[in-house]
């Protein structure tokens, strides 16, 4: 054989084994989810402390029930307005939660469900800030998921309000690519 020939076959082995490598990377590239934290959630900017500063508490008594009424306002408004993280719209991420149920179909299959960071999350009033929940939307519903289960969901995250009502607004929205107890 010729130095030429040895030559072009090494570099044609070289680019299979290249293109099978690239090949067998590619489909753990498109399955890697970025394990997301709540805190990445709420955008640097957005500060709700700043709330108690553009309220005059000072022209109410300690006990005058329309003080408690006004900061209540106050703090539901900026709870179902607070501010989407805007980097991650499109991230493919994973997150775990809690299971806050909005639809079920039989009874059994849990359909649409809201994501949120701590037990007893819109559950309770007030809901968390509209920045820490996740509105979840199932292509094929879920069985065996009750309330407040411990989950892990993997998937593309939208920038997208949601309101549901008394359970609260939601900044995020997503269609999971999957759901799994958390471990």
């Amino acid at each position: 054989m010729s130095n030429n020939f040895k030559l072009m076959m090494c570099f044609a082995i070289g680019c299979v084994f290249l293109h099978g490598w690239v090949l067998a990377g590619e489909p753990a590239k498109q399955n890697s989810y970025h394990e997301t934290k709540w805190e990445e959630l709420i955008p640097d900017s957005w500060n709700p402390e700043k709330i108690f500063d553009q309220l005059d508490l000072d022209k109410f008594s300690d006990d005058d029930p329309r003080a408690a009424s006004k900061v209540l306002e106050a703090l539901n408004e900026a709870w179902r307005n607070a501010p989407a993280n805007q980097a991650l719209q499109g991230q493919r991420i994973k997150i775990p939660g809690f299971v806050a149920p909005l639809d079920w179909e039989n009874d059994a299959q849990l359909k649409e469900f809201l994501l949120v960071p701590y037990f007893g999350a819109c559950i309770h009033v007030p809901p968390p800030p509209a920045n820490q929940i996740i509105y979840i939307k199932m292509d094929v519903p879920l069985k065996g998921i009750r309330m407040m289960d411990i989950v892990w969901v993997y998937g593309t995250i939208a920038v997208e309000k949601n309101d549901s009502g008394d359970m609260g607004a939601s900044s995020y929205s997503m269609r999971p690519d999957k759901v799994e107890p958390y471990k």
